[in-house]
């Protein structure tokens, strides 16, 4: 028997009403994209990310509609997921994974979330006619709606991921009146292109820091740099790249298909692309950009960690970004979560962002916050 489309959770009022849908296709672009209006990652990312095949994710999209038009909406995600997932290489995950060797699922739970793992932020759209002051109701609204189609799924826990400050202050009576705990999550950097040129942007640096970039922009004497709107035949040696830099990371969720990078450049067609790096005709980086008119949000940066390094390529992509920016009039690079310290160096900024989350099991719950810091990611004062 196929899966239904939606579920409901039926009002006395049928007013609002919220619903569960297991594609994005089934809202439509304009109806998703009139809640998120400003998002970069809007429809279209998340159609490519949904037709990705990323293992071990179910896709969901949570709505409320009232009279007739949807009001609020936040995309979900369902998996196993992993608490030490974000734990710090140390002795206390080498232990958890001692233990998983035997008990594979220990520290696992299936969690049903809101937020995407595959954008920057959790973002929750509201349609722009909706009042201020009603913006709360509506989510409350839907956290009681996901919280019930949680429990159908067999979800012990649940959560949002990657919440930004400003919108955890303005929505955060209903978390707290549904119990949820918050963690610290990475932070959002990211920098203003409040400067025409480069060497503007240059003068704004510390002299120590300005001194070391000249000399690495030194490289692009021997780098070429290729735009790209496709990836071509170039696509196997970006996933061994992609790789590549996954391994060296700390932390480690989802990961990313050739589908996922293929759809990303087709499905946001003119306002994506991937800036490819070359030493004597070897590609050695590779870096995936989405953008608007406003904003350009960092995608993922892969390098061949030993061959790469030398030409200093982290920092000529940065610049190529920065040049991307000006020359299409793009008022703010937003360069992602994790790797802070170049990042604040290069005159980013940080806003905060927060996880939240609830165990069905009141018990479960209180326990786990009290391990909760154990594994927060929050590098804010990084």
């Amino acid at each position: 028997m196929s899966q239904p489309l939606l579920k409901t959770v039926p009002k006395p009022t049928g007013n609002p009403v919220a619903q569960v849908h297991f594609s994005i296709r089934a809202i439509g672009r304009d109806a998703w994209n009139a809640c998120f209006q400003g998002q970069v990652e809007d429809y279209d990312c998340l159609l490519a990310i949904e037709e990705a095949g990323i293992e071990g994710f179910e896709w969901r999209y949570i709505t409320v509609v009232e009279d007739g038009r949807m009001s609020a909406a936040m995309p979900a995600f369902l998996c196993l997921y992993a608490l030490d997932t974000t734990l710090e290489e140390g002795f206390l995950r080498r232990s958890v994974r001692r233990v998983q060797r035997h008990f594979p699922n220990f520290l696992k739970l299936r969690l049903a979330c809101l937020g995407s793992p595959c954008t920057e932020t959790g973002a929750i759209g509201f349609h722009p006619d909706v009042p201020d002051e009603r913006r709360a109701v509506l989510f409350a609204e839907m956290l009681s709606f996901f919280e019930q189609f949680a429990v159908t799924e067999d979800c012990a826990l649940v959560g949002l991921k990657d919440i930004p400050e400003q919108v955890s202050a303005e929505l955060g009576d209903p978390l707290s009146a549904h119990g949820y705990a918050s963690i610290g999550a990475l932070p959002t950097a990211w920098l203003d292109i409040d400067f025409k040129t480069i060497d503007d942007y240059l003068a704004k640096l510390s002299s120590g820091t300005r001194k070391d970039m000249r000399r690495k922009l030194k490289s692009f004497e021997q780098v070429r740099v290729e735009i790209r709107t496709d990836f071509g035949a170039f696509l196997p040696e970006v996933m061994t790249l992609y790789h590549d830099t996954r391994n060296r990371s700390d932390w480690q969720f989802e990961e990313l298909t050739p589908e996922y990078f293929e759809g990303i450049l087709t499905r946001m067609g003119g306002r994506s692309y991937c800036a490819f790096y070359f030493v004597e005709d070897r590609l050695l980086a590779a870096n995936l950009i989405v953008h608007d008119e406003h904003v350009a949000i960092d995608k993922f940066f892969c390098m061949d960690g030993e061959k790469g390094r030398p030409y200093n390529l982290y920092f000529l992509s940065w610049f190529t970004n920065l040049r991307y920016c000006l020359d299409h009039g793009i008022s703010r690079y937003q360069s992602g979560q994790a790797y802070y310290e170049n990042k604040i160096r290069l005159g980013s900024k940080l806003t905060s962002n927060a996880m939240f989350f609830r165990h069905r099991n009141p018990v479960l719950q209180r326990l786990l916050r009290l391990v909760s810091p154990l594994f927060s990611t929050d590098e804010a004062g990084a």
